[in-house]
């Protein structure tokens, strides 16, 4: 299915909060590559400069959120005046969002926000270093709509200093890894949010690599290591989410 089949004319948006240009953009980017999606389809807010626009939510098909240096974990007196604002704003939406049983898939950040609304506890104990980790579906996430055409267990970028320690009681686990047993979940039947990064291709985790090494990722001297890490596998199959999504909510 192209752009042009695809149902109905209400676009997505996307949730930003990259302040950086170069991969804020290679976000969007690679959001529409994946998504397949027109820009006139996939509206972006760069939260990270622009207050959250009062949407409509009957008038879009559906919310994406990429990732972010945020890390929702972080004491008050550390986060940003910017960073309390967009917290604050995602707060209401997701509240919303959950509420209605709005169509949403946050990739990492999304653990975060929807994972701290939910009350579940973040934290570092589950952290990933920007790295290539093998994504396994539970019997519920093999059954779930996001999931078609994915294997069972498949290679994903991740990278993250905080995650949620333990599963919401009203979500349901679609995906683990070794190392973080929370890697995707949802909430009612159409709120998803994952841990691992669906949008990226190896040339965006490169620009990311570089444009985040002195935001506490890897060590100063790891630069070589963290490039060497995220070419340990090809990882294709994750991207399939994000056109499923548009495939299955768009109207």
């Amino acid at each position: 299915m192209t752009s042009t089949d695809l149902p109905g004319d209400r676009p997505f948006v996307l949730l930003a909060t990259r302040a950086e240009d170069r991969p804020a953009d290679e976000e969007y980017a690679l959001f529409l590559r994946f998504t397949r999606l027109p820009p006139e389809r996939l509206l972006r807010v760069r939260l990270e400069r622009d207050s959250m626009p009062a949407f409509d939510l009957d008038a879009v098909s559906g919310i994406l959120v990429g990732g972010s240096p945020f890390n929702a974990s972080d004491p008050p007196e550390r986060k940003s005046a910017v960073q309390r604002r967009v917290e604050a704003e995602m707060a209401a939406l997701v509240d919303e969002v959950v509420t209605r049983d709005v169509p949403f898939l946050g990739a990492c950040y999304g653990v975060g926000t929807l994972g701290t609304h939910l009350g579940a506890p973040t934290d570092g104990t589950f952290a990933e270093p920007i790295s290539v980790v093998d994504i396994s579906l539970t019997p519920e996430g093999r059954d779930d709509p996001l999931a078609k055409g994915l294997p069972a267990t498949f290679p994903a970028f991740v990278g993250h200093k905080e995650a949620i320690s333990a599963l919401p009681p009203s979500a349901t686990l679609l995906a683990s890894s070794p190392t973080c047993p929370v890697q995707m979940f949802r909430v009612k039947q159409n709120v998803y949010a994952t841990q691992f990064h669906p949008e990226l291709d190896l040339d965006g985790i490169v620009t990311r690599i570089h444009a985040y090494a002195s935001y506490g990722y890897f060590a100063a001297d790891e630069l070589d290591l963290t490039l060497a890490a995220v070419r340990r596998a090809p990882v294709t199959a994750p991207s399939l989410m994000l056109r499923t999504f548009v495939e299955r909510y768009a109207r």
